[in-house]
């Protein structure tokens, strides 16, 4: 298990530092100049070339990355061209929003999906399944940009109920999250239904069912303790993935996360603000990833990660 550990650990590192360095030519690479878009309109060759002086925009590509790692290595991820401040500070104070709205909508999403994807395995191919199948497409099918405007249309607007965007109170937190969950319990509550209803069908199961068991065990302890480890996986993949920046959602609400932050950051060609995000999103998404795979052995004593690695 130590040796686990420390092998996950140092596979998270790399990937994060892989990430940043591939973002860090990625973005150097885009059209688009950071002078020109902090300079604003008609500025001079003068003032363009002390802006490019001022934050090192003039010197060659690798010049440039081996000054980000060193600066990296010392926790000093530059500041921000349009904040003026500390790069990595402007986003660790916007992380705590995404993570909010993330932890709510996976967990709007576990409550409804888990026990629909249950509800549809115990009548597989029967007329209501059919139904709410049709229903789960649906919710996969539709953007969420687009479900985020009719929300908005219908609950701050035809009837204003909810705040349309901010998140000056607890309200407002209630249509991003919705938003964000109905693709999520779509894709979730077919991944249950289908697990479930292989492990209805198991050997072990039938045997189970000939010894009296009730269906509520059965389904319950003994199938859903089967399918527990890829939907906990999937659970996990989804809320990594929120981490990373709910970008459309954030935009459509005014919602002050990480995604807003984003976008910002590509408009004003903000490359330490594009940086610092990266980072931070690449580092909560691996550390989610490992929190998971820790937490196999608890679901199924079978899985032994030191030998697994």
């Amino acid at each position: 298990m130590p040796r686990y550990l420390i092998r996950r650990l140092g596979q998270s590192v790399l990937t994060v530092f892989l990430t940043l360095s591939t973002v860090f030519v990625l973005v150097r690479m885009a059209p688009g100049d950071p002078a020109a878009a902090l300079a604003g309109p008609n500025p001079s060759s003068a003032d363009l070339a002390r802006i490019r002086e001022q934050f090192g925009l003039d010197r060659g590509l690798l010049t440039q990355y081996g000054l980000f790692l060193r600066d990296l290595f010392t926790g000093d991820l530059g500041t921000s061209y349009s904040f003026h401040a500390p790069a990595l500070d402007v986003v660790l104070d916007r992380v705590p929003y995404t993570i909010t709205l993330s932890l709510s909508a996976i967990a709007l999403t576990t409550v409804v999906a888990v026990p629909l994807g249950v509800w549809m395995a115990r009548r597989a191919d029967t007329k209501r399944e059919l139904g709410a199948n049709v229903l789960t497409i649906a919710g996969q099918s539709m953007p969420d940009f687009w479900i985020g405007v009719m929300l908005l249309t219908l609950f701050a607007v035809a009837v204003p109920v909810l705040p349309a965007s901010g998140f000056t109170t607890w309200g407002g937190l209630i249509l991003p999250t919705v938003t964000v969950a109905i693709l999520q319990m779509a894709l979730i509550s077919r991944l249950v239904r289908r697990e479930m209803v292989a492990a209805l069908a198991s050997p072990y199961v039938t045997v189970a069912r000939s010894r009296g068991v009730s269906n509520r065990v059965l389904t319950w302890r003994y199938a859903m303790g089967n399918s527990a480890i890829p939907v906990l996986t999937a659970l996990g993949t989804r809320f990594a993935a929120m981490l990373n920046g709910v970008v459309v959602v954030e935009v459509v609400f005014g919602w002050p996360g990480v995604g807003s932050l984003v976008v910002r950051a590509l408009e004003t060609r903000d490359y330490p603000l594009i940086q610092a995000t990266v980072l931070v999103t690449a580092a909560l998404a691996v550390l989610v990833q490992l929190l998971i795979d820790l937490a196999y052995p608890l679901l199924d004593p079978r899985v032994r990660l030191g030998k697994a690695a």
